[in-house]
């Protein structure tokens, strides 16, 4: 993923966890709290995105920190995705995000997609291969849905800020490759984006919990681009999931020609505008939507039968945009172009 294609979510289930709530948050105690790095080893806004945020709505919607829509209902921490199961295989760290003691490890759990699964083969495991790490003064932070395997860490070592824990995975109540990073104090969970402050002004708290260099790293961003390509083949959601469609360059008698885009946190009223465009400078396909409703993802694409026994050679390009309509005006959340040659 390049940063200007922006960011990434999907629909995900509500997770249960290895700590649970418990009572109210104390009095601020003696010590001032942890703060924490970014829990993966990758570029967020490239290779990685934050797909959905805790939830601050205490009704039955849901809310993130910034008064956004990538959260749902109930959901206790920060999701760190990668856009496929390509992407997984290859491998993303996880990283410890402040230095203290493992307390709890789980490996050993499969990558499967949850839809794909009986969800009592997980009941009490749904937060598949899993590390907790206790940091002192009632602070835990916990790594969930970790690659079956990648589990480096046992119960009792110590480890240091920036080690490795295991690689991004899809274990447990996942539908898409993540790692859910959970913040506990005295077992209630807390946003490090909010810190021990309640969430208001639709920002970022003064108190947060995130190190400068991770806060740096973190520009919310409302929806995304989390892929985008070319096939020669109308595509269906499984092939994008897999990572399937990524290709350098296509065969010049290819039956037909399309250009592909995979969003994230899309909003009622949103357009979607993209074209596929010949080596020429033509149009050879073109849409323009206005979305009727929320969605955690939504992938389409452009294309067109060709038109004879070969696709002129020469390179050919896809353009794409997402903007929203807000208070402040039009919002260009995504506008980037992607080429192929054919041959």
């Amino acid at each position: 993923m390049r940063a200007s294609r922006s960011n990434c979510w999907l629909l995900a289930a509500a997770i249960t966890l290895l700590g649970a709530l418990a009572p109210p948050m104390p009095a601020l105690g003696q010590s001032p709290p942890p703060v924490f790095s970014l829990p993966v080893a990758c570029e967020i806004g490239r290779r990685c995105v934050v797909q959905n945020y805790f939830d601050h709505d205490g009704s039955p919607g849901a809310q993130d920190y910034a008064c956004g829509s990538l959260s749902y209902d109930g959901h206790r921490g920060t999701d760190f995705r990668v856009a496929d199961l390509a992407a997984m295989t290859e491998g993303v760290p996880v990283l410890a995000a402040a230095a203290g003691t493992v307390r709890a490890v789980r490996d050993g759990m499969p990558d499967v997609d949850a839809r794909d699964i009986d969800r009592a083969t997980i009941e009490g495991r749904e937060a598949g291969n899993a590390v907790v790490i206790s940091h002192g003064d009632g602070w835990e932070s916990q790594y969930s849905h970790l690659r079956r395997g990648s589990v480096a860490v046992a119960q009792g070592d110590r480890v240091e800020a920036g080690q490795a824990l295991g690689l991004i995975g899809m274990s447990g109540l996942a539908e898409f490759p993540h790692v859910h990073f959970e913040l506990r104090l005295n077992d209630r969970h807390v946003d490090p984006f909010i810190g021990l402050a309640e969430a208001q002004g639709c920002t970022v708290s003064p108190s947060a919990l995130w190190t400068g260099t991770a806060m740096a790293a973190l520009d919310y961003m409302p929806g995304g681009l989390l892929g985008l390509g070319f096939a020669a083949q109308a595509p269906d959601f499984p092939a994008i999931r897999r990572g399937d469609l990524h290709n350098d360059w296509l065969p010049g008698d290819a039956a037909v020609l399309v250009f592909w885009f995979n969003f994230y946190g899309v909003q009622d009223g949103d357009v979607i505008s993209a074209r596929l465009i010949a080596p020429d400078g033509s149009v050879v396909a073109e849409r323009r939507q206005t979305l009727e409703r929320r969605q955690a993802q939504r992938f389409g694409y452009v294309g067109r039968r060709r038109p004879g026994a070969q696709w002129p050679a020469g390179t050919y390009r896809g353009e794409i945009s997402l903007r929203r309509s807000g208070d402040g005006g039009p919002q260009t959340l995504v506008e980037t172009v992607e080429e192929i040659e054919l041959r």
